[in-house]
């Protein structure tokens, strides 16, 4: 069950990370967008309705949380710039796949995610290293993540659930 949930395996966060990796982080999530729209291209209404394990969301919920997820993380970028080391919010992502913006057509997020990363990008290509040390603090966890944790955080989110939405497609093996 652990390899239908965590596909690629899960996140792990590094103390510190080299201008080589937070580069790659940067590439990855530039481009996510557009790899998101490739998987997605011709998946079927019987693919956007499974789910990827049992008891997990169907690939038409992953693809609205993901837009959730990242609009979430654009968020604490920006409190973490403007801020010192703010304590962000925590969201019921269960909860929010439950509302009825879920069911409105993939494209809606996609699209949303195009914007999105946009943004991201734009922010933090333009950041040095001291910059990108900068943290927030997560309420669940009290963890104090920095900026280019986040950056492999997300980069790795996106990756887990390309891979999710591949089980639902039958592409993942």
């Amino acid at each position: 069950m652990e390899n239908l949930q965590y596909p690629i395996g899960k996140f792990k966060v590094k103390k510190d990370y080299t201008e080589q990796e937070t580069a790659e982080f940067l590439k990855t999530l530039k481009a996510f967008p557009e790899e998101l729209q490739k998987v997605v291209d011709g998946i079927t209404d019987e693919q956007l309705a499974t789910p990827y394990r049992p008891g997990g969301w169907t690939a038409l919920q992953v693809i609205h949380h993901i837009a959730d997820s990242h609009m979430n993380m654009l968020t604490r970028l920006k409190w973490t710039l403007t801020e010192d080391s703010p304590r962000i919010k925590a969201y019921y992502e269960d909860r929010w796949a439950n509302l009825v913006d879920y069911s409105l057509p993939y494209q809606t997020s996609i699209d949303m995610l195009r914007a999105i990363h946009a943004k991201v990008v734009a922010i933090l290509e333009n950041l040095d290293k001291e910059t990108l040390n900068r943290s927030y603090v997560h309420p669940e966890t009290e963890y104090s993540f920095t900026l280019e944790s986040v950056m492999a955080l997300y980069a790795w989110h996106g990756a887990h659930h390309i891979a999710h939405i591949k089980i639902c497609k039958g592409e993942w093996s």
